[in-house]
């Protein structure tokens, strides 16, 4: 179990980068050239990289490699959507939750052995 908390945190970290590099560009930088925009994204998703290949790399000691796509796709959602309604200030809807919901049962579904058996 402590493997897989201690992937969960560094994937959630890394996912922390990934949206700033992915998203972040569109609030502070639209006023730039595009390529400008591409080289501060690449700068910052260095550091997801820092801790996505090591967490897949410790998670997959434990877990399989759906897994930990699953685990991964549903951490992504957790911190996109704060960040997509409280920095980029996207409005919230209804399709969020059932986005999230949609991904809860895919990780549920993928876990579903490990849990009952």
């Amino acid at each position: 179990m402590k493997t897989i908390l201690i992937t969960a945190g560094m994937l959630f970290l890394s996912n922390i980068f990934m949206t700033i590099a992915w998203y972040g560009h569109l609030k502070n930088l639209s006023s730039k050239p595009w390529i400008i925009a591409a080289l501060v994204s690449w700068g910052i998703a260095l550091f997801e990289y820092l801790l996505q290949v090591p967490a897949n790399r410790i998670g997959n000691t434990v877990m399989t490699i759906p897994q930990l796509k699953i685990m991964q796709e549903a951490i992504a959602l957790t911190v996109f959507i704060p960040v997509s309604i409280f920095i980029l200030k996207e409005k919230i809807t209804i399709d969020y939750f059932f986005a999230m919901l949609c991904i809860m049962g895919a990780v549920f579904f993928i876990f579903r052995s490990r849990l009952f058996g």
